[in-house]
Parts: structure tokens; C-alpha cells; sequence
């Protein structure tokens, strides 16, 4: 394993001519981090991920996944470091079951039958699909499609995996138990790349988060640092979580203005009750 698991130089990515998306982004993610890139719609947070499996080449700088060169890489040279779930699990499910979706990915690599066996079948079972292995992925519900697609990247056996908004059409229980299988997997070492715009979101998952607007990286450091750094988030039009504003706006009374969930807050809350005369 590298030093880092990524490391982007001078990024810049050019759509058009005259329209930058990004512009000379640099960016070091260590190995088993899990790190959120937040920003609105359009700060370039999407076509900044699609470079790390050769999606995209860049137009300017470079982009170094697990030591290798994403210029001269192909996409499928790249997935055995890179899985990608999209934001909406139809822009990668095309296969007529289940079963047959999960192991292309492996098959497509070029490893053996068994190996390919092996690997779908513990996909499967990691996401609860097996009573689905013969159905054709279109009759699932959207989160069971978004498991599919995960299980599919999974099968591949990436240490890197590039989340896109996962919880973008999920009920909150649906979303629990997709981000308690993601933590699982990133406690087995896994480097997660969360894509957002929900803090909330961040706060909870991520130790470090990466601020982007208008294309640039504004800031990259501890989720918990930069939640407390109102006047950045506002550079990005983005809000802390409503847990973190509250104890912001009650920091006079004790309470930490770093809070980033209802947890925390309940426990300083605790804290400051047990402290009174």
C-alpha cells in the first residue's frame, strides 16, 4: 500500500473550452480514511470524483490513485482500486438478475469462475440479496437497486470506494442500515469517499471533509474544525448541522460549539446539568 491512496496535482477540468468545472484542485487522501466532499449543486463535486477512476482525464495537473497515474490508466485498469456507486443506481445496472450483475464486475477483470463465484455470492450475502439472486434488478425498489449497485462494486474488491449522494432517495431507515454496511466496511480498512451536500450527513460518517465551490477546494481538515467555521460553510452556501447551530447559538451557557450530533449535544448537556449546584 502508497503513503496515500489519493493524491491530485494541479487539477483542472475543462467540459468546454471557456468552462472550467474545476480548477487547479490539489487534494491528499491517506489509505482507510473516510473523507466527505461537500458543496452544493455545481461546485465540481462529482467531476472531481470521476477522475479518481478515469471517468474523466484531466485537462490540467494530475491524479494518482494508490500510486497509479489516472492519465495513463483505463477505467477498467482502475477498478481494481476504484468502485464508484453512482448517485442513481440505474446508470450502472443493466443485467437481467441480480446474480449476473454482481459478478460482472470480478468476470470483467478476468478472474477465475470460482473466484467469481466467490466473490458474488459473499456480495450477495453481505447486502442480504440472496433472495433476490434470480430476480431481474428493475423489479427491486430504488434501495434495493442502490444495494445491487454497491454489492456489484464490492464484488470487485476495491479499497477504494466513491459514494455519490447514497442517500439520495432512501427512507431514514433504508439510509441506516446503507451507511452502517458502508462503516462496516471501512473498519475492514476500506478508504471512503463520500460525495454530499448534507452535513448532517458528514458529521456523522466522515472525520475529514473536503468544502468545494465555483470548482475549488476551499478547505480540507477535520469534519469536527471546519462544522465550527460558520464563515467558510457560508462561502460554500452550505449550513452546519441544525445539532451544531443550536449549541453555536448556546455556546455562552457551556454548551460545546463543536457539537455535530444529538448525541453529543445530550452529553454536554448532561455534563452542565451535573455541574450545577
Amino acid at each position: 500500500m502508497t503513503d496515500t491512496a489519493i493524491e491530485i496535482h494541479g487539477l483542472s477540468h475543462n467540459y468546454e473550452p471557456l468552462h472550467a468545472a474545476i480548477h487547479d484542485v490539489t487534494l491528499s487522501i491517506q489509505p482507510g480514511r473516510w473523507v466527505a466532499i461537500c458543496g452544493q449543486n455545481g461546485a465540481g463535486k462529482t467531476t472531481l470524483v470521476k477522475h479518481l477512476n478515469g471517468l474523466l482525464k484531466p485537462t490540467k495537473g494530475s491524479v494518482l490513485v494508490n500510486g497509479t497515474d489516472t492519465r495513463r490508466s483505463s477505467v477498467a485498469e482502475l477498478a481494481r482500486h476504484v468502485g464508484f456507486v453512482f448517485q442513481n443506481p440505474d446508470h450502472q445496472i443493466f443485467c437481467a438478475t441480480c446474480r449476473e450483475e454482481i459478478a460482472f464486475g470480478p468476470r470483467n477483470l478476468g478472474e477465475a469462475d470460482d473466484v467469481v463465484r466467490a466473490r458474488t455470492e459473499e456480495a450477495m450475502a453481505w447486502f442480504g440479496l440472496e433472495p433476490y439472486a434470480a430476480h431481474p434488478p428493475a423489479l427491486l425498489s430504488f434501495g434495493q437497486r442502490r444495494l445491487v449497485a454497491l454489492a456489484a462494486v464490492l464484488a470487485m474488491q476495491p479499497s477504494i470506494l466513491i459514494l455519490d449522494e447514497p442517500t439520495v432517495g432512501l427512507d431514514a431507515a433504508s439510509a441506516e442500515s446503507l451507511l452502517l454496511r458502508i462503516q462496516e466496511l471501512h473498519r475492514q480498512g476500506r478508504t471512503i469517499v463520500l460525495v454530499t451536500h448534507d452535513l448532517a450527513l458528514a458529521a456523522r460518517y466522515a472525520r475529514e471533509m473536503v468544502v468545494m465551490a465555483q470548482g475549488r477546494v476551499l478547505a480540507h481538515d477535520v469534519t469536527r474544525s471546519l462544522l465550527a467555521q460558520p464563515d467558510l460553510l457560508r462561502r460554500a452556501d452550505l449550513e452546519p448541522p441544525q445539532i451544531t447551530q443550536l449549541c453555536q447559538g448556546l455556546a455562552h451557557l457551556g454548551l460545546p460549539s463543536d457539537a455535530m450530533t444529538v448525541d453529543e449535544a445530550a452529553a454536554a448537556i448532561v455534563a452542565q446539568l451535573g455541574r450545577r449546584p
